[in-house]
């Protein structure tokens, strides 16, 4: 009996967390003017229009301008922070040099700042260098290991690697670069892959930094294109926006899937295969 119990409230908690998403997945299918209002959970006259309009694009330009703006965003924020992440993760917690704790500090004491203390110095830095309205706001702090919490990350499992594998390499004649490049970052690959999937996921979802530093519906990405459909003085299309949101869900999914294997290797596996 406890154990019906337990299985019972478990799907229905599971019923709970779901039923938003069932419920964008069903409203794609409705009518925009059954949408708002209506508590039926699946539509009584289902149609395939709305993906027909989000596929069209708002604002002039079509649905593949966007994804293909939100991908480039995505995969750069992924190439920057894991290649600038991982040296100087290696090097906070490998390397001995001056200052390095107190740098170390600092760049933690990064993580206690809000992010709204940073937007008006750094706005009117990149609008003093013309490049508002341009992708180089989005990206440039990736490729400089701005992103604290990844590098933090990094460091954290890199100090779980044996000091011992290192020792063993500098017998052998190996530099600094080559413990990183053959031994560490090998070894350090559950950690990088869950910096890219977070990295991905955290840009590809990203609105407020595009929506600061863009103007132009050209270079927007997916989040700023679904607002389009949002307007205020006139009629807004949510059958073509519920669309959209579905649609952007998809590379989502699709590189989380592909990447979580990775996830379940450890140090100790890595390193009796090495």
């Amino acid at each position: 009996m406890k154990r019906v119990v337990w299985h019972v409230g478990v799907l229905l908690l599971l019923a709970v967390l779901l039923y938003p998403l069932v419920w964008i997945v069903a409203a794609t299918f409705k009518p925009s003017a059954e949408i708002v209002g209506d508590l039926r959970l699946l539509p009584t006259d289902p149609t395939t229009a709305n993906y027909g309009r989000a596929v069209d694009g708002v604002g002039g330009v079509g649905i593949g301008r966007y994804f293909l703006n939100s991908g480039l965003l995505a995969v750069l924020s992924v190439v920057g922070t894991v290649s600038s992440s991982a040296p100087a993760a290696f090097a906070f917690a490998r390397l001995r040099f001056r200052g390095r704790s107190a740098m170390f500090a600092v760049m933690i004491s990064t993580l206690l700042l809000p992010f709204h203390v940073l937007i008006i110095p750094q706005y009117v830095v990149f609008q003093r260098l013309d490049l508002v309205d341009t992708y180089v706001p989005l990206l440039i702090g990736k490729f400089l290991a701005a992103e604290a919490f990844f590098v933090f990350l990094v460091v954290q499992f890199i100090r779980t690697i044996p000091h011992e594998l290192d020792e063993s390499a500098k017998i052998d004649g190996a530099g600094p670069w080559r413990i990183f490049w053959n031994i560490v970052l090998p070894l350090a690959r559950p950690a990088l892959v869950t910096t890219a999937i977070f990295t991905f996921i955290w840009t590809w979802n990203d609105f407020f930094g595009p929506l600061i530093y863009l103007s132009t519906p050209d270079k927007y990405p997916l989040p700023l294109a679904l607002q389009l459909f949002i307007d205020e003085a006139g009629g807004s299309d949510f059958g073509a926006l519920m669309a959209m949101s579905v649609l952007a869900l998809v590379p989502v999914v699709l590189f989380f899937l592909f990447f979580q294997r990775f996830l379940v290797e450890g140090v100790s596996t890595s390193g009796i295969k090495g």
